[in-house]
């Protein structure tokens, strides 16, 4: 798969991975937005089976792309561009209410730094099949706590419709370590929801402070930030494709 998507060869192309509990579709808004101002955009499905397989799976995405790309990750998201970032063509990286992970460390090993938000209670257990070996676990955010828990800020009518549609996340993923963390050698940028239950804000500063990145805070903001603030998000992936151009 090669796409010539891109209008210009300086104009890095963004690619955005989703994370546990959404699709691509929650980027709607933002892809919205960056189209407005002539960015080419992908959002391609993240298939959230574990972290090694999801990064690599991002990682052939932003290969196959002519030209640069820019990364963008939402919560578990994060955690595969922090990989998947080492891509040659890759020039920057924008982490939204995401896990921003140190090479060696896994998503359990940083939330473990930190209280428990409110996700760690309603996490629902799921099984699923896995050719020639024992079902595996997968989770799910219980439907009654997702629309305080994910996105408080988002209408109610459209939460109903989020919590039936969310997708699960193997739990292996909670405890495979990173293979790389790419933001050692890349720009990064990072939004701060400031409401956040699912990813705990402490723990998006943390990770923010750490790599380095340029920090936007958005106080109120719940973790579907990409849904509630399009504008805001796009906003900061737009000085990530300046910076890189």
């Amino acid at each position: 798969m090669t796409t010539s998507a891109a209008p210009s060869a300086a104009i890095p192309t963004v690619v955005l991975v989703h994370g546990a509990f959404a699709d691509a579709a929650s980027w709607a808004g933002v892809i919205a937005e960056l189209q407005s101002q002539g960015v080419p955009a992908m959002a391609p499905p993240n298939p959230l089976r574990g972290l090694a397989s999801d990064a690599a799976y991002v990682a052939s995405v932003a290969a196959q792309i002519d030209g640069p790309v820019v990364l963008v990750g939402h919560s578990y998201g994060g955690a595969l561009i922090t990989v998947a970032g080492t891509t040659d063509n890759v020039v920057g990286l924008v982490y939204v209410a995401a896990y921003v992970l140190e090479e060696g460390e896994s998503l359990g090993e940083l939330q473990g730094r930190f209280p428990d938000s409110p996700l760690a209670s309603s996490l629902k257990q799921w099984t699923y099949p896995v050719a020639g070996a024992d079902p595996a676990v997968e989770v799910t955010i219980a439907q009654d706590a997702f629309p305080s828990i994910f996105a408080a800020d988002v209408p109610t009518d459209v939460t109903a419709v989020l919590a039936v549609a969310q997708r699960p996340l193997a739990a292996a993923a909670f405890t495979e370590p990173a293979a790389a963390a790419s933001w050692r050698t890349k720009p990064s940028w990072a939004l701060v929801a400031g409401a956040d239950r699912a990813i705990d804000p402490e723990v998006q500063r943390f990770g923010a402070e750490r790599a380095g990145a340029t920090v936007l805070e958005l106080d109120g903001a719940s973790h579907a930030v990409a849904v509630s603030r399009p504008k805001q998000v796009a906003g900061l992936i737009l000085d990530a494709v300046r910076a890189t151009s």
